[in-house]
């Protein structure tokens, strides 16, 4: 059968973009043995002509101008590569008014806008993908949206901040907070504003998107209960290595008794869970349903290449399937309501900085025990100032959690509010030696 041309267009030329041009040309023998079709990049809309690029594009297809993709009938499938929301939000949408299929690596404008863009889709007959938004080269939504379509997911786990995990990693090894943002920002693993990755505002709009297409429910950026990185205090992760645990910022989806819950936050992981295992850049998401029990995609989940794999990997799927309604639609198909704040339940880990007088530990654990907050674990470290308390607890419920330490942060030998992080572990108590 003779191989077909497919022109496709890419809103943004910079490190994605030039890597998505550079795999067409140079794995276009193995692409269109694979899918019949050959791909090659046609416009690429820019803000400068002039701008120096690592893959320059042939003569003729970058421009200033979005009219050239808009009005050009040849060009059924245009990936987005440039970021943003609003004006991006806009111009993907009238994309998509135009007939255009989309493909999009931006998690914030998916995220944000998904509602209208899924309707602007389905209103005309063509797809929207996003792979590259969440994990790049890990096809989490791929395997969600295809592969466990019947399976009942109930639980999405994950680490999907390569930044912050490079970030707690080196801190582990001895870096301070500081140090191990320098080093991130030095290898290229973080911004020079790391604003979005250490406050868990990427991570947030991840698993919103992860949310909505494990649920068929929508989930946008602000349904996500977010705590980041930033918060943590080298303590934390001096007590977690005594504790045979690791911090990571980990993401979590549940859906429980008819109500979901989404959140983002620094927690104390078992070193016997997979996730512990996850170090540097590198991503990992754990799925957990009725047909599959669980299974865990790991991988890079950053970086230019690596991006550009997935927006290609979706485009191959939109050519494949255009014209068949195949993944057209909206993976949303219900409302599935917010479990009530407070009620999410799980081990918690904070520590008190305390003065050291006779009675303070009492005292917290009067707190804790008034509302139903058992301890599990205890560790105590003296200072020049006073004491350390590292406390973990049994599953509690969050609301009773933060009335005690509200409680306990009013207590005058505490010397300041204290941050609870949720413990993960796949073993009890016991299992632990916290019996």
């Amino acid at each position: 059968m003779a191989s077909v041309d497919v022109p496709v267009a890419l809103l943004g030329y910079g490190t994605v973009g030039a890597a998505v041009n550079r795999l067409f040309h140079e794995q276009a023998e193995d692409i269109e043995r694979a899918t019949g079709h050959r791909l090659r990049v046609v416009k690429a809309l820019v803000r400068s002509l002039d701008k120096e690029r690592e893959f320059p594009a042939a003569p003729g297809v970058l421009t200033t101008d979005i009219n050239e993709i808009l009005d050009d009938p040849s060009i059924s499938v245009v990936a987005e590569v440039m970021g943003g929301v609003e004006g991006t939000g806009e111009t993907v949408l009238d994309l998509l008014r135009r007939g255009k299929n989309v493909v999009t690596a931006n998690k914030q404008l998916v995220a944000r806008r998904g509602d209208e863009l899924f309707a602007a889709a389905s209103s005309s007959g063509v797809q929207l993908r996003f792979e590259a938004s969440v994990c790049a080269a890990i096809p989490v939504i791929k395997v969600l949206r295809e592969s466990l379509v019947v399976t009942n997911v109930h639980s999405v786990l994950g680490i999907v901040n390569g930044t912050t995990n490079f970030m707690l990693t080196a801190m582990e090894a001895g870096m301070s907070y500081d140090e191990a943002l320098a080093d991130a920002q030095a290898r290229g693993y973080a911004e020079a504003d790391p604003t979005d990755d250490v406050t868990g505002a990427d991570a947030a709009a991840k698993m919103a998107i992860l949310a909505t297409v494990a649920f068929a429910s929508r989930y946008a950026l602000e349904d996500v209960a977010k705590v980041g990185i930033d918060t943590i205090d080298p303590l934390d992760v001096a007590a977690a290595s005594q504790l045979d645990m690791v911090i990571r910022l980990i993401g979590q989806a549940r859906l429980m008794d008819g109500h979901v819950d989404v959140r983002v936050s620094p927690a104390l992981v078992d070193k016997h869970h997979p996730l512990a295992a996850v170090e540097g850049a590198f991503n990992a998401v754990m799925l957990q349903g009725d047909a599959i029990r669980e299974i865990t995609l790991e991988g890079p989940g950053a970086g230019g290449v690596e991006t550009a794999s997935a927006v290609i990997a979706d485009i191959t799927s939109v050519i494949g399937t255009m014209g068949t309604g195949f993944l057209q639609n909206d993976p949303v198909r219900r409302t599935l309501p917010r479990l009530p704040v407070g009620e999410h339940r799980s081990p918690y880990y904070f520590h008190l900085s305390v003065e050291d007088r006779p009675g303070v530990l009492s005292r917290v654990a009067d707190e804790l025990a008034q509302r139903q907050v058992s301890v599990s674990r205890l560790l105590q470290h003296q200072s020049l100032d006073g004491a350390t308390l590292h406390v973990v607890t049994h599953e509690a419920r969050e609301g009773d959690l933060r009335d005690a330490l509200t409680a306990i942060a009013a207590l005058p030998e505490v010397k300041r509010a204290p941050q609870p992080f949720p413990v993960i572990s796949s073993r009890g108590v016991t299992e632990l030696g916290w019996a």
